[in-house]
């Protein structure tokens, strides 16, 4: 084998899967058919959940430093403003949510960020060099890359974007629909005589919204209209639409990096694994860019995608990665929707298109109904299957930390309830007793679990719980499912 996995794209999907695997110790490559690095903004609002998933990657702190929270936006008639408000309003940090808030920051960074912390794991990405088939059979997939070279891994992911390749060849259904009465002109440039502080947004012929967003890091703005035909993409194109939506000319564009046409192709796949090779994020669901969704849903598939296929890669049955499909295509269903119905309300123009609410932020993301759960009861506020809440704690030397510091890592953890809660004596499992191990002080750690004495709390390396019971035989059984 030439590498354990084969990532096939390196855009946020591909990356923090290579990330997640390479930390694991797993042999991974990761190919990209283009010939340079990707420019543009383009998906830059980063989640909440997906900044807790950074978090464990270990780049949280440069990509806060990339990035900036949602600005004002003033929307105009003339010079005039008639409307003033963020899509969302930011709220303060709780014990349980750490990062409340969208945080924004140009996708070119954050690949740029993660492509840093992959190569220091000793990963480098090969440019020009997309699958452009494969095969596979019992032992493996071969893939065939565009530069010639011939490549054997026991497993490939397309990663590859909404024209993947890998999903062709799978001929896999891509269901949706493409309306190409709809388009949307998105774009990178430079405007002098605005407040870069601020976001702008005029009405062009009372069906046509022209709005530029603040990117964190430069002087420059994201440029978004509604129902762009008849806008060339370019600088004078640009222009003139300015000029004809604000009444202005003072407003000058200038250095435009970036800039493509989108109409809506919101499709889905209903089949993320075939044998041996699955796909993931744009390969696997695209999404209109109304909610900054469909990055973060990505990142999610491959967070979710990363510590299965290291488990089944160590000895785990390979069973364990049909539970891919059957968590994430519900997930990616429902925020598909979402960001449909937020498209649509830009179409309309509806007062209500700005405001974002709670949904966006994924935290309430669940795998309830997914097929690694093992639940008693024992918690009267969490289900096995959602997302485990941090805290902050003391630990027993008495230094503050977070819980989230326990789960950082590509281990499994066990919060015990009392010194009679199920225990797993196992090295590739973090253990911690709440009250002696843990001391939760201000019972911050109970306020968000809520879990009965002599119970236990089994979280997964995605940050997501496994098993909530009070019986050690079925935490035993569990572990054994999902760890080598």
């Amino acid at each position: 084998m030439d590498a354990d996995v084969l990532v096939a794209g390196a855009g946020p999907t591909g990356l923090t899967l290579a990330l997640d695997l390479a930390r694991r110790g797993i042999r991974v490559r990761i190919v990209e058919k283009a010939g340079r690095f990707s420019v543009g903004s383009r998906g830059d609002g980063l989640s909440p959940r997906t900044l807790e998933v950074f978090e464990d990657l270990g780049v949280l702190d440069d990509v806060l430093s990339a990035g900036m929270s949602a600005p004002v936006t003033r929307i105009y008639a003339g010079e005039q403003v008639v409307w003033e408000g963020r899509m969302a309003e930011p709220v303060p940090p709780r014990a349980d949510v750490p990062y409340p808030n969208v945080w924004f920051v140009p996708q070119w960074r954050t690949e740029e960020i993660l492509r840093a912390r992959l190569a220091a794991h000793g990963v480098e990405i090969a440019l020009g060099a997309g699958v452009v088939g494969f095969g596979q059979d019992d032992g493996g997939v071969t893939a065939r890359l565009e530069n010639g070279e011939i490549v054997r891994a026991a497993y490939l992911v397309g990663a590859d974007g909404g024209r993947s390749t890998v999903r062709k060849q799978l001929a896999v259904p891509f269901v949706g629909e493409t309306n190409n009465d709809v388009s949307m002109l998105l774009a990178d440039v430079r405007v002098d005589g605005l407040d870069h502080a601020c976001g702008h947004g005029w009405m062009l012929d009372g069906r046509t919204f022209f709005g530029f967003t603040p990117l964190a890091g430069a002087d420059d703005y994201y440029v978004i209209t509604t129902q762009a035909s008849g806008i060339p993409p370019t600088l004078q194109g640009l222009q003139h639409a300015l000029e004809a939506a604000s009444g202005r000319t003072d407003l000058r564009l200038r250095e435009l990096t970036w800039s493509t046409i989108w109409r809506p192709n919101i499709r889905m796949v209903q089949q993320f694994r075939v044998g041996r090779v699955f796909i993931a994020g744009d390969a696997a669901h695209v999404h209109p860019p109304s909610g900054g969704q469909g990055l973060n849903t990505g990142v999610q598939d491959a967070y979710n995608l990363g510590w299965k296929l290291g488990a089944v890669l160590d000895g785990v049955s390979d069973e364990l990665l049909d539970s891919y499909q059957a968590e994430r295509l519900p997930v990616a269903a429902r925020v598909l929707g979402i960001s449909s119905t937020l498209l649509e309300k830009h179409l309309a123009g509806a007062q209500d298109a700005f405001e974002r609410g709670e949904e966006t932020r994924q935290l309430d993301l669940s795998y309830r109904d997914g097929p690694l759960t093992l639940d008693d009861g024992s918690s009267r506020t969490l289900v096995a299957g959602d997302r485990a809440p941090d805290a902050p704690c003391l630990d027993c030397d008495g230094r503050p930390m977070r819980l989230f510091t326990c789960y950082t890592g590509p281990h499994l953890t066990l919060l015990r309830f009392g010194a009679t809660a199920p225990a797993l004596d196992r090295e590739d499992v973090q253990s911690y007793c709440v009250g002696s191990d843990l001391v939760d002080f201000g019972r911050h750690i109970q306020d968000a679990y809520d879990v009965k004495d002599g119970a236990a709390v089994l979280i997964r390396p995605d940050g997501y719980i496994g098993a909530i019971t009070s019986r050690p035989a079925d935490v035993a059984a569990y572990a054994a499912r999902v760890m080598p």
